[in-house]
């Protein structure tokens, strides 16, 4: 580092040491009692509604599954344009999303030889087509798998019959999706000529739980697909019983560069407009259900926050902006696009938070505002704790759409749901409208609205500015 650089940084610390405190203490950020008294009352009007269960009714039912790149996520679209100006947002518009697009037209799989019975799997997001007739070799778990030496398996399909464990916050899927998104990548090294995975999910069923793969640069991709629990156990106990051959036959694959929309419904602040909080969901689903719990629940539990919020005698200063993202499913397309079209707008951005865990009963809450907006986080904490919600500082993080700006320098908010069953459903054909329970999605409407509504209120910020660049070393 050159000597006139630091100096001029030992400069501006010595600076920052005489204003720091009473700087701070000038910069505190709280919330009005006015805004808190007026949340309490929206708190009350959204647990009485059932706007959310409506809006997620509608998305599953008129539009259904929607594959990001389909005909069904263009329908998707036009059905959020014309939700969020149904519901009387002051401003629609549209964001353009570009991605590959993936497509599933049929799979199927079976054992062979004298034990012949079908197998119940769905192919992985991102898996090529093909057919593939080959012995099984069966793995505990991916490090296994990842131990193969090269060439182990040539000829070969592996088998990763890792079990997933169930956890409230979700921390059993890191393991299970791991599997998913390196173990196609591990039995190609090892030689195999497809992949077979436990599905990353904690139900017993026979509905297999799909999900985005990846493989690693320089490798050619193989069939890959995920079983069933119960067609899991029963490959597992055919290979102890001595070897098995099976045949999975996949069409599917990438078809070409296709555009989507982030659809954006924004209700107008009454001082400070061109200041926004964020709330959102995505918009597209898997194609084996009807995305209702992933994540139909968080585009109609937000889109009912904004609309309840815009329908205030007294408004909050700065505007609620709700997101439906684009293909969240296979990359955060959607999320990294509304990061880079609004890049020179983090500090614009008072704080987001994003729902995309399913419809369970939001149990905790916490976010990464800064020392001088811990007491306003208190507040918001504290008008959130009659809906049964824990103030949890320092959990927790942003969800995924809203991970790309965060990390630009966006603050951010997590509104922790219960999601003890949220992996006995995600990404199978059993995610569906009947699911949801009214009273607990109408919880997540009201801890929703009122966070958003009371962060835009704020005297003060949350912390949200551009991070500044590393200075290089010489």
């Amino acid at each position: 580092m050159r000597a006139p650089l630091w100096a001029a940084i030992v400069a501006v610390l010595s600076v920052s040491s005489l204003i720091g405190p009473a700087h701070a203490a000038e910069r505190e950020t709280r919330i009005p009692e006015a805004a808190i008294a007026n949340a309490a009352q929206l708190r009350e009007r959204a647990l009485a509604s059932d706007l959310g269960y409506r809006i997620t009714e509608s998305l599953t039912t008129e539009v259904g599954p929607r594959l990001a790149g389909s005909e069904a996520d263009a329908r998707a679209v036009a059905w959020a344009e014309a939700k969020f100006r149904e519901l009387g947002f002051d401003k629609v518009w549209l964001e353009p999303v570009s991605f590959p697009k993936w497509e599933r037209r049929s799979e199927r799989a079976e054992v062979l030889g004298a034990h012949r019975q079908p197998l119940t799997l769905t192919a992985l997001g991102g898996s090529p087509g093909g057919t593939v007739e080959a012995e099984v070799v069966r793995f505990a778990d991916l490090a296994a798998l990842e131990a193969a030496p090269a060439g182990s398996l040539a000829g070969k399909i592996a088998f990763v019959d890792y079990r997933m464990q169930r956890a409230r916050d979700g921390a059993g899927y890191g393991p299970g999706s791991r599997v998913r998104s390196r173990a196609p990548s591990a039995a190609i090294r090892a030689g195999a000529s497809a992949m077979l995975m436990r599905s990353a999910g904690t139900d017993s069923h026979r509905a297999p739980h799909t999900g985005i793969t990846r493989f690693d640069e320089g490798l050619t991709p193989i069939p890959s697909a995920a079983l069933a629990a119960p067609d899991a156990d029963q490959l597992a106990r055919l290979v102890a019983k001595g070897p098995v051959k099976v045949r999975v036959a996949l069409d599917c694959g990438w078809n070409g560069q296709v555009s989507s929309h982030n659809v954006i419904g924004e209700i107008r602040g009454s001082k400070k407009p061109d200041e926004v909080v964020v709330i959102g969901g995505h918009l597209d689903s898997w194609d084996l259900g009807t995305g209702a719990i992933d994540d139909g629940a968080g585009v109609g539990l937000t889109m009912a926050a904004g609309k309840l919020i815009g329908e205030m005698k007294q408004r909050p200063a700065r505007s609620i902006r709700v997101i439906a993202y684009a293909n969240e499913e296979q990359g955060l397309y959607g999320g990294k696009a509304y990061a880079a079209a609004h890049a020179n707008a983090v500090a614009k951005h008072q704080i987001g938070a994003e729902s995309d865990f399913g419809a369970g009963r939001i149990y905790a809450y916490s976010s990464s505002a800064p020392a001088h907006a811990q007491a306003a986080d208190k507040q918001i904490a504290e008008a959130l704790a009659p809906l049964g919600i824990e103030h949890t500082p320092g959990s927790g993080g942003p969800g995924p759409d809203i991970g790309p700006i965060a990390e630009r320098g966006m603050a951010w908010a997590r509104l922790a749901q219960d999601g003890s069953d949220y992996f006995d459903l995600h990404h199978t054909p059993d995610d569906t409208f009947d699911k949801i329970d009214p009273q607990a999605l109408a919880q997540n409407v009201a801890a929703y609205a009122v966070f958003a509504y009371l962060a835009a209120s704020a005297d003060g910020d949350f912390g949200s500015q551009p991070k500044a660049a590393a200075v290089p070393e010489e």
